[in-house]
């Protein structure tokens, strides 16, 4: 089979290409071209909050605390005015699961609307190719900045650049640590301090520092150069998003019956005559590409919906006079019978179980109770023990005060017989402590008519009655026959 030199595709017997892909050849540097139109403002719109949001979250307080703080080093995971402990970690599994349900059913309509215009990674992109436009000017403008020799107006613009996208960096990898240890300290410790013997030095943690480096860093590389590289062979979300399609999902396609046979010509031709469609071939769907594919090859992996094709298609459209929409989003179905299927039966199925999600989250969310506990019989002695009159058991109790306040918690035990807690005094746990104490309970020889009995102890603090847990354990006693 012979190869093409100039596309580098051989023909196969359909007439149609094989491509050939040299996996250790790096690839051509991506010069996106500026457009504006109805999806270029949504992703503005969509990523704007986004951004504020990230940037301004850890600089609130709420009692005196950040609103949103991880404190690994106090196992304490504040968001807003609720307190998570690692004894949450399920809860955080079952966000975790909302998550991946809610972006199935978004994918299964909208397609990959959430890498196109809500991802990270395309939201601080954007930003980058921004300041890119800014200090370099359009696609043509860079080009041929590249191609001519350094200069002082190529390293201004360069440098000018770069120095940006360091800025943006850094002030992203500090507001991401930001969530981890409160923020003002944080950037506190990145201006210099001199001390009484004249040296300067910096009043951060290593580790801090370390870290609000390393995502600067991540950031830098990621957004600024790898960009494409990263949806392209990182992401995993491209690789198994065509198990979620079918074929009334909505994603950016080429009309191929009204485009092709594609062609340039000048405005009022009739190009009908010469047997063209309304593509002109101008590619600027190409160049306005982040990932650098041509959406008239059909849907691929690394296309992430983003629209920016479809802007720049219409504003050619509007100049040729023509329709607009031979790229538009659309489904499979419309291009072919133009009919979608907006209610279908997979659709509904993740709806349905999304909203199940989240309502149980949210019941569990709302009657979580910030304190608990755990009853643990003394396995280590006798299963009772006689003392006098009465039968008395030994049990470890734990208390774990998930709260973020300290509590003046007491115990209590209830059951079919008149149980009673020996030598127990109310006690003080502070936020975030397990506190452990061995109990003994006792009830009276001559009413105890069982051998294994029910017991259930209540722990509730003194000072807020709606914070109480319980929990049934076993009773031991002598066998009555």
């Amino acid at each position: 089979m012979s190869e093409d030199p100039k596309s580098g595709h051989a023909p196969d017997k359909k007439g149609d290409a094989i491509r050939y892909v040299n996996l250790y050849e790096s690839e051509s540097k991506i010069y996106t071209r500026k457009v504006s139109g109805f999806y270029q403002k949504i992703r503005r719109y969509t990523g704007l909050p986004l951004i504020l949001g990230f940037l301004l979250l850890p600089w609130f307080t709420i009692d005196g605390r950040p609103a949103v703080l991880f404190d690994l080093a106090a196992r304490k995971f504040h968001i807003l005015t609720l307190t998570f402990w690692p004894q949450d970690f399920m809860l955080l599994a079952w966000a975790l699961i909302i998550s991946a349900f809610t972006l199935f059913t978004v994918t299964v309509l909208l397609g990959r609307v959430w890498c196109g215009f809500t991802c990270p990674q395309t939201v601080w992109t954007l930003m980058f190719i921004s300041v890119e436009h800014l200090c370099e000017g359009d696609r043509n403008k860079r080009i041929k900045l590249d191609k001519q020799p350094w200069n002082l107006e190529k390293v201004l613009r360069k440098s000018s650049k770069h120095f940006l996208w360091v800025v943006i960096a850094f002030i992203t990898g500090a507001t991401f640590i930001g969530y981890f240890t409160p923020i003002r300290e944080l950037l506190l410790g990145f201006v210099p301090h001199r001390a009484e013997s004249g040296l300067v030095y910096f009043d951060i943690h290593p580790v801090a520092a370390f870290w609000t480096l390393f995502f600067t860093g991540m950031t830098y590389l990621n957004a600024g150069w790898m960009r494409e590289q990263v949806c392209k062979y990182m992401c995993p979300y491209a690789r198994f998003q065509a198990v979620m399609y079918d074929r009334d999902t909505l994603a950016v396609y080429y009309d191929p019956k009204r485009g092709e046979k594609r062609g340039p010509r000048r405005p009022g031709d009739d190009y009908k005559k010469s047997g063209l469609g309304d593509c002109i071939d101008c590619s600027w769907c190409v160049q306005v590409c982040p990932v650098n594919i041509d959406i008239r090859d059909g849907l691929q992996y690394e296309c992430i919906n983003c629209g920016l094709c479809v802007d720049a298609c219409n504003t050619v459209m509007d100049k040729m006079s023509y329709p607009r929409g031979l790229i538009r989003f659309t489904s499979e179905d419309e291009l072919q019978t133009g009919k979608t299927r907006f209610f279908r039966p997979r659709l509904f199925g993740y709806c349905f179980a999304v909203l199940a999600m989240v309502s149980v989250f949210a019941y569990a969310i709302a009657t979580r109770s910030p304190i608990g506990i755990d009853v643990i019989r003394d396995r280590g002695a006798r299963l009772y023990r006689v003392m006098g009159n009465e039968i008395q058991n030994v049990y470890t109790v734990k208390i774990n005060n998930m709260d973020s306040h300290d509590h003046v918690y007491d115990i209590e035990v209830e059951g079919d017989y008149p149980f009673e807690l020996r030598n127990y005094h109310p006690k003080t746990v502070e936020a975030g402590e397990v506190f452990t104490l061995p109990v003994r309970v006792s009830v009276p020889r001559d009413q105890l008519k069982g051998e294994k009995n029910k017991l259930r102890f209540i722990v509730r603090a003194q000072d807020n009655e709606s914070i109480h847990a319980s929990e049934t354990t076993v009773f031991m006693g002598p066998d009555v026959k």
